[in-house]
């Protein structure tokens, strides 16, 4: 477990704690499969900018976000750049993909929206998969979405201008953020889009000044949605029906 993630509890203690639906894997579990794997869960409170791996690194643990708390997977370049190739949510899980043997990661995983995740080690997740079916199944199909999400991803990076992928962006944060406002910089932004800072201050100010969003210290307000998507290219969509089909029971 990352050094920077502060245990808050046990997911088996107490009332507290978010629930399990709040992560909409452990939410699609069988009440069975759920049972065995409630005593090996913990709640962890992430801090943003934390690395929960880094490229190289054994992938020992599996992060399930809760709410709005929201991770990204980085690329770095050799000199030091970065640009994401895939954000994760609530909808899914960061690590425990790959379900045996040595499990390098190939990018780095930040925390960019803090917040809280249920963690357990990879192993455990691994026995679970080998006991139930239908739990590998899942896991496999959410990493089918996944990939399809850096496959779009890696397309709008290439072919899209900066003001909708950076609405793509947030049309994928309000989705987890919900009525809350997204907390994000604009520093930030403009790190995971490989851009500029004051490419995405223009940006701002041109959704702000049309009132879609509005920008505040260290968080960005949805206001108009309708008007965000669209400003956005149709990447958002395309995830989200992908998603729809192969996990309809995630997506709902």
């Amino acid at each position: 477990m990352t050094a920077t993630a502060r245990i808050v509890r046990s997911a088996a203690e107490g009332a507290s704690a978010p629930p399990y639906e709040s992560n909409r894997l452990l939410a699609a579990l069988r009440p069975d499969a759920l049972a065995e794997l409630a005593p090996h869960l913990v709640l962890v409170d992430l801090p943003q900018d934390a690395v929960l791996f880094d490229a190289g690194d054994d992938v020992e643990h599996t992060y399930l976000p809760c709410g709005p708390t929201q991770a990204s997977l980085l690329v770095v370049t050799a000199d030091g750049q970065e640009i994401e190739a895939a954000s994760i949510g609530f909808e899914g899980a960061i690590g425990g993909v790959v379900s045996a043997g040595f499990k390098p990661a190939y990018g780095r995983a930040v925390v960019r929206v803090p917040g809280y995740a249920f963690c357990l080690p990879t192993s455990r997740l691994e026995e679970l998969k080998g006991r139930h079916a239908a739990v590998g199944d899942l896991f496999d199909r959410a990493a089918d979405v996944f990939i399809a999400q850096m496959m779009q991803v890696a397309a709008c990076n290439a072919l899209h201008p900066i003001e909708q992928r950076a609405c793509r962006w947030l049309l994928f944060a309000h989705d987890r953020s919900g009525d809350e406002p997204i907390r994000l910089t604009q520093e930030t932004l403009a790190q995971m889009l490989g851009v500029q800072r004051t490419t995405i201050s223009a940006v701002a100010r041109a959704l702000q000044d049309a009132g879609i969003i509005h920008i505040g210290r260290g968080k960005v307000e949805v206001l108009d949605r309708p008007g965000l998507e669209k400003r956005a290219c149709e990447c958002h969509d395309a995830v989200e029906a992908h998603f729809r089909k192969v996990l309809p029971k995630v997506a709902d």
